[in-house]
């Protein structure tokens, strides 16, 4: 599968703005891309990337946010 496969999602908080995370699916593995830097892509497991989400819903990373 071509990364231009890859059904890429942002967050609905983004709104119009083409700054923004994307994430997406890829021969089970996360895939991850700035959107306005798209050919820079992070690729991580399933099982790593629920443990950031977990992390970011508990406020784990509310210091990273100004």
């Amino acid at each position: 599968m071509e990364m231009s496969e890859v059904k890429w999602q942002k967050s609905s908080f983004s709104g119009d703005r083409d700054e923004c995370v994307e994430a997406g699916e890829r021969n089970g593995k996360i895939v991850i891309r700035e959107s306005d830097d798209p050919e820079v892509i992070v690729t991580t497991t399933p099982a790593k990337w629920r443990a950031f989400i977990l992390g970011v819903k508990a406020g784990e990373f509310d210091h990273l946010i100004k």
